[in-house]
């Protein structure tokens, strides 16, 4: 451990807050510390189940997840994430708690992705809830509220899994919703142009989804990588004699 700051640091500056679960975090999964080229710091916010967050609106849960964000920053982070889309009913109150740069939901990137877009394009929206993703959570992560959304929770295992929070996870089953509900997206909205993934357990199956529709895919992982490239920027050797070379 070293200090920096004032603030004991770990190696790892890019933390992130996480719900109290205990289905399988499978490589690709966001709180599976293998998804990560960089190494990252874990926060469990007691309490704070996947039901309570996506269908309650994580009602209650907002100074504990304060209290978890200050201390990741405490311990070095020097940017704060989470592993909830939903979460961006809270991405005001931590931003202005902590000092360091907040990204709560992977929603945020959606008005950027549309502006790569041509004008007849439009980006889309992938969620584990479409009845639980109200307007309220699209406005405060910057989204316009007509942004076509589409849920998982017609498949057989993906959104049953997840929130109901079981041990066992069928990933074929997984994989298989999140394609069939990505494909439904694009076909009801033919002038689609990018697809985001809402929640942060889709990571592992972004390339199925981008092969079955032939459409960009951001999800919490192009996210998190952008802003750790920003608080973490590459050295490079600009010595001359190398630049000669």
């Amino acid at each position: 451990m070293t200090e920096r700051g004032g603030k004991a640091v770990y190696g790892a500056c890019i933390g992130i807050l996480m719900l109290e679960a205990r289905f399988p975090r499978v490589p690709g999964d966001m709180g599976n510390g293998l998804t990560w080229p960089f190494p990252v710091q874990y926060r469990i916010v007691p309490d704070a189940s996947p039901d309570r967050v996506v269908r309650r609106r994580a009602e209650g849960l907002l100074p504990a997840f304060i209290a978890a964000a200050q201390d990741l920053v405490r311990h070095g982070a020097d940017a704060i994430t989470t592993n909830c889309g939903f979460l961006s009913l809270f991405q005001d109150e931590i931003a202005a708690a902590v000092g360091v740069p907040v990204a709560t939901s992977s929603l945020m990137q959606v008005p950027l992705v549309q502006r790569t877009l041509p004008p007849s394009r439009r980006v889309g929206i992938l969620t584990i809830s479409r009845e639980a993703l109200t307007a309220d959570h699209l406005r405060a992560a910057g989204v316009d509220p007509s942004t076509p959304v589409m849920g998982t929770e017609g498949g057989r295992e993906f959104t049953r899994a997840i929130l109901g929070n079981e041990p066992e996870l069928d990933v074929e089953a997984a994989r298989a919703d999140n394609v069939e509900a990505a494909r439904a997206l694009a076909a009801a909205h033919p002038d689609l142009g990018a697809i985001v993934l809402e929640c942060t357990n889709m990571i592992p199956y972004a390339a199925d989804i981008r092969r079955a529709t032939g459409l960009p895919v951001f999800s919490i992982h192009t996210l998190v990588s952008w802003l750790h490239a920003a608080v973490l920027p590459r050295r490079f050797d600009t010595r001359l004699d190398d630049v000669r070379r």
